[in-house]
């Protein structure tokens, strides 16, 4: 019965070892293209937008309030056909003082709630730390820049999402209905 719930999981699943998959769902593969026997042995960075992307998430994980060993986000992510869409992402070590050593992972496309604007990556951690909620002197203290370096990247935000106000870009990046 187990098997059938990790199979027909209405999610996409990823057991993943040192950031390599060793295993995933049917609802996986639909997501990122393919079926789910290619992608055994795959190293996760290849369904990742760019290199820094995943080095960023792996830098992420090593932080003090990742060492519960559960992590959760929204980000982009790379289809095999080279698409790319919002996706939510949660995951849970097996080993969480060895965060990367054995872990399994879910994947739930919600690019239909949001659309996918060309985003740098700084632009990218600045949108997901507004969502959150956070102030543009928080966000520059968490990434290590000015306050108004910040303010310059929610402005571009606001153009790329066509958003007049603060408020309108984060309804926009979350899915919110207008």
């Amino acid at each position: 019965m187990t098997d059938l719930a990790f199979e027909f999981a209405p999610v996409g699943i990823a057991l993943l070892d040192q950031r390599v998959i060793q295993r995933c769902n049917q609802q996986f593969a639909e997501t990122f293209g393919g079926d789910s026997a290619s992608y055994v042995g795959l190293p996760i960075a290849e369904l990742y937008p760019s290199q820094e992307d995943f080095q960023r998430i792996g830098d992420r994980l090593q932080q003090p309030d990742a060492q519960s060993g559960q992590y959760n986000d929204e980000r982009i992510m790379r289809r095999r056909n080279g698409d790319l869409f919002w996706c939510r992402v949660r995951g849970r070590s097996l080993t969480p003082e060895h965060h990367f050593r054995s872990g399994v992972w879910s994947f739930a496309d919600i690019s239909d709630d949001r659309p996918v604007v060309s985003l740098t990556p700084r632009e990218r951690d600045v949108a997901i730390l507004t969502c959150r909620g956070l102030s543009a002197k928080e966000i520059g203290a968490e990434l290590n820049l000015s306050y108004r370096t910040i303010e310059t990247h929610r402005a571009h935000l606001l153009v790329k999402f066509s958003a007049r106000k603060l408020p309108e870009l984060v309804a926009k990046l979350t899915g919110m209905p207008l």
